[in-house]
């Protein structure tokens, strides 16, 4: 049996054809993958008109496929608070910060545990490999931070999350199967040292794992807001995701209130929860496109060896 342009053909010439089974497997298998997209995209779908509609439709089931009442009051409120703008200028510092550093750290480390030449190897994976599976938890964790003097510290938010040592093993993993030994070997012999090597033939040669890093870097530190929480006491200091979170705490609070002021704040609520989601969300869609076609090809790549 030979195939050309997807033509599986028998020993006398002819092409065969699909069976019976055949056909049904396929309309079953796109049924099932149409509701499994369907599934997936539906709810993201429907935050997004939610954010638009008006609340009392959302809360009596009317926003199903399409907006109801349109309304922009939530993106109104949303975006004349102060916090909230604070919030996006220190969480786009938060992130680029953090992509610079982790990026600084985890190409040239990764590049070095890819190496059967370094020094000390087994010992660095079994170092790396370790925290990887056991933490000393959360008490621990403060007290570190505290004796370094990070509390209230905007490097409390970025420094823990410089590393991650799962994109260490997939940088690792990249550069084992992606760069020719071949190509090192041409450059030691035209007397390029090792320093070289890395930033004139292996660095290029990375755009790939390099863009992947950073998307995975940037979308991990932009959605935290955990550490900050527990490290960070100033509001100026805040994060976005933080920020969204105190607003949807203070317009849920029902205390005190009269019946009008519970089922206003309520409604207020149900609003600014999807305008959240959207308005957190959608910077880091607007990102992924741009490398998309870097993120597919990293991913499969470092995945090939172990």
């Amino acid at each position: 049996m030979t195939v050309n342009n997807t033509i599986i053909k028998g020993k006398g010439g002819h092409a065969l054809k699909d069976t019976a089974g055949d056909k049904v497997f396929f309309i079953v298998n796109a049924i099932f993958l149409c509701l499994l997209a369907l599934i997936i995209l539906y709810p993201l779908y429907f935050i997004v008109i939610a954010s638009f509609s008006d609340p009392d439709a959302v809360l009596s089931g009317q926003v199903v496929l399409r907006p109801v009442n349109i309304t922009l009051e939530g993106y109104e409120k949303v975006f004349q608070r102060r916090d909230i703008w604070i919030g996006y200028k220190n969480t786009i510092i938060y992130t680029v910060v953090t992509v610079l550093i982790s990026l600084a750290v985890t190409i040239p480390a990764g590049w070095g545990l890819s190496r059967k030449t370094t020094p000390g190897k087994k010992f660095w994976m079994i170092y790396f490999i370790i925290p990887m599976f056991f933490g000393g938890g959360l008490i621990p964790f403060y007290n570190v931070m505290g004796s370094l003097n990070l509390i209230g510290s905007a490097w409390a938010v970025i420094l823990p999350a410089v590393l991650s040592v799962w994109n260490l093993f997939m940088t690792k993993t990249f550069f084992e199967s992606s760069i020719p030994e071949g190509m090192l070997e041409a450059a030691r012999i035209d007397g390029a040292g090792k320093f070289r090597t890395f930033f004139v033939i292996v660095l290029p040669l990375s755009k790939a794992i390099i863009a992947v890093m950073a998307l995975y870097y940037a979308v991990g530190q932009w959605n935290s807001y955990f550490n900050a929480m527990i490290f960070l006491q100033e509001p100026d200091k805040y994060p976005l995701q933080l920020v969204l979170k105190e607003i949807l705490i203070a317009s849920e609070s029902t205390v005190g209130g009269s019946g009008e002021t519970i089922l206003q704040q309520f409604r207020l609520a149900n609003l600014l929860k999807y305008v959240s989601v959207i308005v957190s969300s959608l910077p880091v869609l607007c990102l992924y496109p741009l490398v998309q076609k870097y993120f597919a090809q990293g991913v499969m790549i470092g995945s090939l060896k172990g």
